[in-house]
């Protein structure tokens, strides 16, 4: 229903925001009212917007620009006022006297309040506070932690299996069934679920998972969504997602994903799914990790063999053999998946309990502090990455992570679509021979459509 709703007012439950002394609710309404006002806004309409399939930021941010939200303290606790809401948040009844009455979803109830928790706690603990260092790479894990902490992500993984599961938001039917049965076949041996909580192929896990956890009877089962202000317009979070978590960039996210994910399962994506891979490729191929196990599988439907196969070339043509062997590709076979990432989490089980490292956040890898430093997009910093087979394989992966990066921004960040509007697209200089690999790696992803679900592409990079 294309509708807004006038004024709605939503207090916290299922939340650590549901009971804050009168100083905290000033200190929080301050910090919400504050520079942090548009952040939230912006992040919470996402949240509201839930459920429609769009990636088009700049359609949504226009049609709801009339959509605020104000944060009130009451001798009851905290509450928030939002206006010109969509309609799409709510469920509506017909009343005996014809008025139309609603009701917000309540599961977009509770992503609201993680909104402001985390955007909020971030602001007053980190970036107002001198006791973290975030110039080192220790300061920067221990601010992940936090933050997954504060959200009370730790209370049951400790005792779960966990994969994180990766993958695009423009994916067909076919590849988003095929998911949805590995998130089934995970779900029967009791594996939860972490993605970054978008539609396709991070809701497809999801859903199928629930599915497997209902049929074992496991009503403790996690599904836990894991995003950023940059990219959360463009990836609302999927109706099943439980718990949310919202990083402050795009670094914490990824080490979020990989110290609180016990492997990884990839399905088809675009160029954010070529970000993963190679941020991952990059921490495996890091000599501190090399007996590190961490188990990695490359999936989808059958019909998805050729596009593995483009992946892995450019995989062996730019870091090389030890790149490839840290994952495996499996596709057409669901139960295959989950049988051989369950075997790599008993794997990861018994490396941990050798080395008396926690099972709900890895402490032990070591993530280089060039893949934790916040990456800007600008023009001048793509074009720094300059691409040189002569590179480490784990320096080199960190450049193209950079790259696929900057084209995430360029595709669907609000800042950097609007840098590619002032300034025309990215440019990416390098070798010849890994520049034509590269070149015929995004022409295929483009030529497939999986750059943008909705509305006429542009490429946003063009390579020299």
């Amino acid at each position: 229903m294309n509708i807004k709703i006038k004024s709605f007012t939503v207090t916290p439950e299922n939340s650590c925001l549901e009971t804050l002394s009168p100083l905290e609710m000033a200190g929080l309404a301050k910090v919400a009212t504050g520079d942090l006002h548009a952040l939230i806004k912006r992040c919470v309409l996402a949240v509201l917007y839930s459920g429609h399939e769009s990636d088009d930021v700049k359609s949504l941010l226009t049609q709801y620009h009339d959509f605020d939200l104000f944060l009130r303290e009451t001798p009851r606790g905290v509450e928030v006022e939002m206006v010109n809401v969509p309609g799409v948040a709510f469920v509506h009844y017909d009343s005996r006297d014809g008025e139309l009455n609603h009701k917000m979803i309540e599961g977009l109830r509770e992503h609201v309040f993680s909104v402001i928790r985390d955007l909020a706690f971030i602001k007053s603990e980190f970036q107002r506070s001198a006791k973290y260092d975030l110039t080192t790479s220790q300061g920067i894990t221990d601010a992940v932690f936090l933050i997954l902490r504060n959200a009370v992500i730790f209370s049951k993984t400790g005792k779960h299996k966990i994969v994180t599961c990766w993958g695009g938001h423009t994916i067909s039917e076919e590849e988003y069934l095929y998911s949805l049965e590995v998130g089934n076949e995970c779900g029967l041996r009791f594996i939860d679920v972490i993605t970054g909580c978008g539609p396709g192929a991070m809701r497809g896990p999801m859903e199928g998972a629930t599915i497997g956890h209902a049929k074992q009877r496991m009503l403790d089962g996690r599904y836990i969504g894991i995003t950023e202000p940059g990219i959360i317009a463009s990836e609302p979070p999927n109706p099943i997602v439980n718990p949310l978590v919202i990083m402050p960039d795009i670094e914490k996210r990824l080490e979020a994903f990989v110290r609180l994910g016990q492997g990884v399962i990839v399905f088809p994506g675009g160029v954010g799914t070529l970000e993963e891979i190679f941020y991952l490729l990059g921490v495996l191929t890091a000599p501190e990790n090399k007996n590190i196990p961490f188990p990695m599988i490359l999936t989808g439907p059958a019909s998805s063999a050729s596009y593995w196969k483009t992946i892995d070339s450019f995989v062996h043509r730019s870091l090389g053999d030890e790149a490839s062997k840290r994952y495996q590709i499996v596709v057409g076979n669901a139960e295959s998946v989950a049988q051989e990432m369950n075997r790599g989490l008993l794997q990861v089980k018994r490396h941990r309990d050798r080395c008396q490292d926690s099972y709900y956040f890895n402490t032990s890898l070591h993530i280089p502090f060039a893949l934790q430093k916040p990456f800007t997009a600008t023009h001048q910093d793509v074009a720094d990455q300059s691409l040189d087979s002569e590179l480490p394989p784990n320096e080199l992966a960190f450049r193209l992570r950079r790259i696929f990066s900057a084209i995430v921004s360029g595709n669907v960040r609000p800042e950097g679509i609007a840098a590619v509007e002032e300034k025309g697209p990215f440019t990416i200089k390098g070798d010849r021979v890994l520049l034509d690999a590269l070149s015929e790696l995004l022409g295929s992803m483009a030529d497939q459509k999986r750059m943008k679900r909705s509305g006429d592409y542009s490429p946003c990079w063009v390579i020299r």
